[in-house]
């Protein structure tokens, strides 16, 4: 039988003459995903820091074993399922190597406290003016990881995060699920034998939750690697342990499979409600009260945007769709903040942090740039560079040849291409390829840059159905894939009705109405729109 990794025996810790937690024994094993639920301050933080060595966590009764197999000849420690292998690296045997914890000397407790890494409620830990990339770059530097291997192991930890889309992204302008994940990148590039994760969505809304726990359950499928996970909220657990411990006043009261146990710890919780699938709809961008008013000796006063509100929510593919002259492009103007309106407000979410569109400067809008991405209607490639120079040379990308390809092939296959099609266009120029790939690559060239808010100003132009349908499914993977919000300007119902989650009619610098693509083109008249579903 494999021997367990973790073996905790009759510990016990009190603070001021009061048991935290009080006799708790378990096995952890190699794989296994064990979920420790209960009321806040049934002990369940006690007990991840007590397993992970702090010091002012140290039980004063029992024993905490942790069994690794351990490279006779290069000294490698490694799972104790492979105990009786060969080494990978040198060919040498695992044996067993057992380390009673809480009695080891400050070098052996170091070493193993570096197998061992730890998810902390609320604590990111991040480089907060560093991007993504650096953050987990520094890590890999600080451990040792051979030079040669960083931005390679860069690119594999951020891809097992689901993190690889913000890359280049400053850490403090991220939200709290994705600061989330680059800890947990972090964590990981320690190649630790076991990972402890105390409330590791706690502050997060469900959905957002799903995905950090997804990802875990992932990681522990893909590596083998076992975790402790705590929460008071017993649907987390449920969706990811293969076993679950339950503490009530610091004792353990069951232990046993997930779904039996946390029915009976919900009929004792009656008052909890939760739905871990049911997101909050967050809203990414808010219009309040929006006017854009100029004067041409032509005209007179024009009226280009007159008083607009709406709001466009997280990973929403939002549309401006009208006629022309509706003022649906000096709206997205507005809200990507190219020009100022004459009145009213425009916020964008970015990360947990409001900007205000309006207020130029580097402290105001001008720290929202690289999340907002722009598309403009009159696009254009660079037609002596290479697709690869045009998403990353082209544009500014400051990266490793290595990790730019690396970057470009990411991209260009979250928006539809195959990962073969993709590697035979990249050496191509535009005028090679056809007018609706041209067309994925603009749009590649604003995603590589990973905006959160991406606007598209008339994306499918004058495309016939086929070319136009293979855009809106681009624009579709894109936000399935890096996770975006989009709006789309347009005065193509079609298209709307293929890409759109909602749009806003507009019409004389006014929104009509909101609503699905389907309700508002219904509800237009015959003689505004003709069959051809154009609006012209």
């Amino acid at each position: 039988m494999t021997e367990s990794l973790l073996s905790v025996k009759g510990i016990t810790k009190s603070f001021d003459g009061t048991n935290a937690i009080e006799n708790i024994s378990f096995d952890l094993y190699p794989g296994e995903l064990l979920g420790i639920i209960g009321k806040s301050g049934s002990g369940k933080s006690v007990l991840i820091h007590a397993i992970r060595g702090s010091n002012d966590y140290r039980p004063q009764e029992g024993q905490i074993i942790y069994n690794f197999g351990f490279c006779n000849k290069c000294e490698r420690y490694i799972s104790p399922d492979k105990i009786g292998q060969r080494c990978e690296s040198c060919g040498g045997e695992y044996e067993l190597k057992a380390f009673d914890f809480l009695k080891l000397q400050a070098s052996e407790l170091n070493l193993v406290k570096s197998h061992i890494s730890i998810m902390l409620q609320r604590t990111f830990a991040l480089y907060g003016e560093m991007t993504v990339y650096e953050n987990v770059l520094k890590e890999l530097s600080r451990i040792g990881y051979p030079e040669d291997g960083r931005i390679r192991r860069v690119t594999e930890l951020l891809e097992m995060v689901k993190m690889e889309h913000r890359m280049l992204h400053i850490a403090k302008d991220l939200s709290g699920g994705e600061k989330q994940r680059i800890v947990l990148a972090r964590q990981l590039a320690m190649e630790p034998l076991i990972l402890l994760a105390d409330e590791p969505t706690g502050t997060l809304d469900p959905k957002t939750s799903h995905i950090v726990l997804q990802v875990l359950k992932d990681i522990a499928s893909k590596t083998g690697m076992p975790m402790i996970i705590t929460s008071h909220n017993p649907r987390v657990i449920s969706q990811i342990a293969d076993r679950v411990l339950w503490l009530e006043d610091g004792k353990i009261k069951e232990m046993g499979e997930p779904a039996a146990l946390i029915d009976r710890f919900l009929e004792e919780m009656p008052d909890v409600n939760e739905d871990i699938f049911v997101a909050k709809e967050e809203p990414k961008v808010i219009v309040k009260g929006v006017k854009k008013y100029f004067y041409s000796i032509m005209r007179g006063l024009v009226k280009a945007v007159d008083g607009v509100d709406f709001e466009i929510k997280e990973n929403e593919i939002f549309g401006l769709l009208g006629t022309s002259g509706a003022g649906k492009t000096t709206l997205s103007r507005l809200i990507g903040g190219v020009a100022e309106p004459t009145e009213g407000v425009i916020t964008v979410r970015v990360g947990d942090e409001w900007i205000d569109m309006t207020k130029p400067g580097f402290l105001e809008r001008g720290r929202a740039k690289q999340d907002v991405g722009l598309l403009h209607q009159e696009y254009s490639l660079y037609p002596s560079r290479t697709v690869f120079e045009n998403l990353t040379d082209a544009i500014g990308m400051t990266l490793p040849k290595e990790l730019a390809k690396i970057k470009a092939m990411q991209v260009l296959t979250s928006i539809g291409f195959t990962e073969e099609k993709s590697r035979s266009i990249l050496m191509k120029y535009p005028n090679e390829l056809s007018v609706g790939e041209r067309h994925r690559i603009a749009l590649s060239q604003v995603l590589i840059r990973e905006p959160s808010l991406v606007i598209l100003d008339e994306p499918s132009g004058t495309m016939d159905p086929i070319t136009r349908s293979k855009v809106a499914l681009a624009i579709k993977e894109a936000r399935k894939n890096l996770d975006e919000t989009f709006i789309i300007v347009t005065h193509n119902m079609d298209f709307a009705c293929e890409v759109c989650d909602r749009v806003a009619l507009m019409e004389l610098g006014r929104v009509v109405c909101t609503g699905t693509a389907r309700e508002i083109t219904s509800n237009i008249k015959d003689n505004v729109l003709s069959s051809d579903k154009v609006l012209v």
